[in-house]
């Protein structure tokens, strides 16, 4: 079977809605925006970690206010079990504190959580608005002596995610590599999400009435589960599919792992 993750938003009653719909055995992972900040994606990942769930929260480096509250997340982060963060630049367009990008925020969490607490990156193969190109792989390559895996953005076409991972290999960035999958969320959502988080050139059949566009979508709404098969034909080039939900926490697609255990944004370097 092939892993799956959930990428969660930590709005009121997500806890609850998880608890209610999604196994314990299923990784989660809480996403960190500016509005929310990045306290609350904490107590949510802590709350989920205390009902048992691996809870992987963001941490956005621009949004994190001083080492003092690094300090203070990785502490909490050890007494609630979680044992993994995923760090972004964030996409505040001012630094809150003294990061102004994942790098530095990766270093202190290094060398805070004594290398106790794994972290993921980022990874861009459609690029993304606020880095220049070719910025995001020689970030990768900066960055990967301090991380544990690459998550991409969410993508919409296998060959492209294929394509940025044996590219990733050939510059020598060797992390393992999830795949950033959209979940079965409405069309109109995922267009107008498109130019924000740069994914506007696999995102175009959307806009179109051709096989491609009929084969991933039913109804209004965009079904990811022929993507996952084009994508679990090549597993072992990759490390497992992060399924971006929204919120919408409908059951895994079929053929990607935890599927029958299922009970019912943005990012930058």
């Amino acid at each position: 079977m092939f892993p799956t993750r959930i990428e969660i938003i930590p709005s009121e009653g997500i806890v609850e809605r998880v608890a209610a719909a999604v196994a314990p055995s299923t990784p989660i992972t809480v996403t960190c925006l500016p509005h929310h900040g990045v306290g609350r994606t904490v107590r949510t990942a802590t709350q989920l970690a205390g009902l048992g769930y691996t809870a992987i929260p963001h941490l956005a480096a621009r949004s994190v206010q001083s080492r003092a509250e690094l300090t203070g997340i990785l502490r909490n982060c050890s007494d609630a079990g979680i044992g993994e963060v995923f760090v972004i630049g964030g996409d505040r367009k001012h630094p809150a504190g003294p990061y102004d990008s994942a790098l530095p925020l990766l270093e202190d969490i290094e060398q805070y959580s004594s290398g106790l607490i794994r972290a993921g990156i980022a990874g861009y193969p459609e690029g993304h608005p606020f880095l220049d190109p070719g910025a995001g792989v020689d970030a990768l390559l900066a960055k990967q002596h301090l991380a544990s895996h690459v998550v991409t953005q969410m993508c919409f076409s296998a060959p492209r995610i294929l394509d940025y991972v044996a590219l990733l290999r050939r510059v020598g960035v060797q992390l393992p590599v999830w795949a950033g999958v959209a979940g079965a969320v409405p069309r109109t959502r995922l267009v107008s999400l498109a130019a924000q988080i740069g994914v506007g050139s696999s995102l175009k059949f959307l806009s179109r009435k051709g096989p491609l566009a009929r084969k991933l979508l039913v109804g209004d709404h965009y079904a990811p589960e022929s993507l996952i098969a084009e994508l679990k034909s090549q597993s072992a080039r990759l490390a497992g599919i992060h399924l971006y939900s929204f919120n919408s926490l409908d059951p895994t697609p079929s053929g990607t792992d935890h599927g029958s255990d299922i009970k019912g944004a943005s990012r930058a370097n």
